[in-house]
């Protein structure tokens, strides 16, 4: 098997973090986990993940301030975002700078394990789902 594909996860929510960390740990990924903007654009940096699941609302430093900042870092990184508010315009701003889809708290674990699979390329369907 190749090397370990890499995910990061951002919320200011340690519990948010320790779900998601444990469920895609379980699922075979290399995880990161950050409480801020700050932190995260480091480990962007560092670890190029392939993959982030970002919370829209962040203390300091909001979701799609992060996002536009990780996609100038590296465009190819895939952003899937999370928000506990039904704020379509920040939603369809977000899809506007390169988010891929979002998922509204409380989601279910399920549909992001079966989203981020997709997104990762780890499942038969993933080839159909690439997109541009």
């Amino acid at each position: 098997m190749d090397k370990k594909k890499k995910l990061l996860i951002v919320d200011d929510q340690v519990g948010i973090r320790i779900l998601l960390l444990e469920v895609f740990s379980t699922e075979g990924y290399e995880t990161f986990q950050a409480a801020n903007g700050r932190t995260a654009l480091e480990i962007v940096r560092a670890h190029s993940p392939d993959l982030v699941l970002l919370d829209m609302k962040i203390p300091g430093m909001d979701g799609l301030e992060i996002l536009k900042q990780i996609k100038e870092i590296n465009r190819d990184i895939k952003v899937i975002m999370m928000t506990a508010y039904g704020e379509l315009d920040m939603i369809k701003e977000a899809t506007d700078l390169g988010a891929l889809m979002h998922f509204t708290k409380p989601f279910d674990i399920d549909e992001m394990r079966l989203a981020v699979n997709l997104q990762m390329g780890d499942g038969p369907a993933s080839r159909f789902a690439t997109g541009s």
